[in-house]
């Protein structure tokens, strides 16, 4: 079955850097697109990132242009979001997400708080 682990998260100060990556199984992950998704508390889970299945283009959220990077190595089954410049307002449970065949898929989440 597929299945999206997370890892990456933790505390970080404003102004710094994490990479969070999402190691997925289950399925020919060099096909699909995989995204990014992120929850803040209170708030619903917004787009963050997406890459299509080559990694030959990305999309971002407009709240994280500029700041951080979506990639995939299909070798390793593995997307990253490299974070950059990190603000409090990124702070948020931050969600790989695919969809194979019509169902959508998420991993359990990793923690990423922004605070000094």
């Amino acid at each position: 079955q597929v299945q999206l682990v997370e890892s990456g998260g933790g505390l970080v100060q404003p102004g710094g850097s994490l990479t969070l990556s999402c190691a997925a199984s289950g399925f020919t992950f060099s096909s699909y697109a995989m995204s990014w998704y992120r929850q803040a508390p209170g708030k619903e889970r917004e787009l963050v990132a997406v890459i299509i299945s080559t990694g030959g283009s990305t999309m971002y959220a407009d709240s994280v242009k500029g700041r951080f990077t979506i990639s995939r190595d299909n070798a390793k089954n593995t997307v990253y979001l490299q974070m950059n410049s990190l603000k409090p307002e990124d702070t948020a449970v931050y969600y790989c997400n695919t969809r194979v065949r019509r169902v959508i898929h998420w991993g359990q989440g990793t923690q990423v708080t922004v605070s000094s």
